[in-house]
């Protein structure tokens, strides 16, 4: 590897060790790189502009708007209601609701931040007057954050598709599975812990009794949610059924949330329109010039041959597939760490690209490992997103939620991640029952 490509690499990471944005940190690698090899700077506008110039760029800005929008129409309150009713009787039931909560949210902001923000201000308080710990309660919905980007419609799945040039439809369904068993396993895991997190109770909770009442409670609860629900139907409905592209469903699903929160639950009132727009304008503008200067940055480490290397280098170590696939697993939770989600989809997809196909690895299948690993980024200490969100929305310490939420990880995230990169139908099924093998391809 030449001098001039391993001082970029070494920029590019003291750039992120000191902090620096991460757009300019991908922007001052390639000049060093360049400038270092000697080489003509007229590449990086014609780059930066194909790697913005994209269809599914604007079907990622329609999702974030959408989901911006769903903190100002009032759909979480309906969704927690709905919560309760469903899960809230159950042993530890009413941190379940948390849980539950986020995967409906998540099938409407395809994202983290949003589904968290909404819910945290809303249930930390309540439990807490219930006789819950607030930072159990604050640790267990950043933990459920990771579901925001599972469930889809998924920014992240959409961003790795615009990398990887992969079927929107089927990676979207790639995630599905591995992010009902991470629900699932949760719920399990609180139904054990939540005895050690409980407090004298301030309130006593008021849930339905008797059969009558509960069967009233859940069809107002339902018929409340309902128009909330309608918008994952209409989205998955229309792009599996061939009536809207991505692009189309995204701003649909913009249209829609609107009409729910003006006409339905009257909630979205034009001062809270404009905060969405003022978020998401500021959102899809990081978006892009990270998608920019980073395709620049990684399009000039392949065309230097450092994926390539990066390639031989595993495939020299590691003799077995699986070895492989756990060391890649390794890589990307370590950059999680550290580095946002998106800059890891931008930088890492393109150079374990050479290296997964050389292991016959369906690329629908690397979708939903790498989205699993961008999803446990947004949990791992110490750059965690979800905690610095949470901490300052439920007024708790950044340490006290972090012991909690280890057990979450190593129990189920982990556990998670490696049943799909380990066990290709959880994330193949579903594609190959919506879009076809011909797609889907086998592993």
């Amino acid at each position: 590897m030449e001098f001039g490509v391993v001082l970029g690499l070494v920029s590019f990471f003291a750039g992120i060790f000191i902090g620096l944005p991460l757009a300019f940190v991908f922007l001052g690698s390639t000049i060093v790189t360049l400038l270092a090899l000697g080489e003509d700077m007229s590449f990086m506008a014609g780059t930066a502009f194909r790697g913005i110039d994209s269809y599914v760029l604007m079907a990622i800005a329609y999702f974030v708007f959408a989901g911006n929008l769903l903190s100002e129409t009032g759909i979480a309150d309906r969704f927690v209601r709905l919560s309760y009713v469903l899960v809230g009787k159950i042993r530890g039931g009413l941190v379940d609701v948390g849980i539950v909560s986020t995967v409906f949210l998540s099938a409407l902001t395809g994202s983290s931040v949003p589904t968290i923000a909404a819910l945290i201000p809303l249930l930390v308080p309540r439990l807490e007057r219930l006789g819950y710990q607030r930072r159990y309660v604050t640790a267990v919905l950043c933990s459920s954050s990771f579901l925001g980007y599972l469930i889809p419609p998924s920014v992240p799945v959409l961003m790795y598709c615009l990398v990887a040039q992969q079927s929107i439809g089927a990676v979207f369904l790639s995630t599905v599975i591995p992010g009902l068993l991470l629900a699932g396993g949760y719920m399990v895991v609180n139904t054990f812990m939540v005895r050690g997190y409980m407090q004298p109770a301030q309130e006593q909770v008021k849930l339905p009794v008797g059969v009558k009442a509960y069967v009233r409670e859940a069809g107002a609860a339902t018929w409340t949610a309902l128009p909330a629900l309608g918008c994952p139907l209409v989205v998955l409905g229309g792009i599996y059924g061939g009536v809207f592209t991505p692009n189309e469903a995204g701003a649909i699903a913009v249209v829609y949330t609107i009409a729910v929160g003006v006409f339905f639950y009257r909630e979205l009132t034009r001062k809270r329109f404009a905060t969405s727009v003022r978020t998401t304008m500021g959102t899809l503008g990081m978006i892009t010039l990270l998608l920019g200067f980073g395709t620049v940055f990684t399009r000039l480490m392949i065309r230097e041959g450092v994926a390539q290397a990066l390639a031989n280098g595993m495939l020299g170590v590691f003799s077995e597939p699986w070895q492989i696939l756990l060391m890649m697993n390794l890589l990307l939770l370590i950059l999680g760490m550290f580095i946002d989600g998106i800059p890891i989809l931008i930088v890492a997809v393109p150079l374990i690209l050479p290296l997964v196909s050389n292991l016959g690895v369906n690329m629908v299948q690397l979708g939903a490992i790498v989205v699993v690993n961008i999803g446990l980024g947004v949990v791992t200490p110490p750059y965690a997103v979800s905690i610095f969100v949470g901490s300052r929305l439920g007024g708790v310490p950044y340490g006290d939620l972090v012991k909690p939420m280890m057990y979450y990880l190593l129990l189920v995230g982990l556990p998670v991640l490696l049943l799909t990169t380990f066990i290709p139908w959880l994330s193949l099924w579903l594609p190959t029952l919506a879009v076809g093998p011909n797609i889907v391809g086998a592993w």
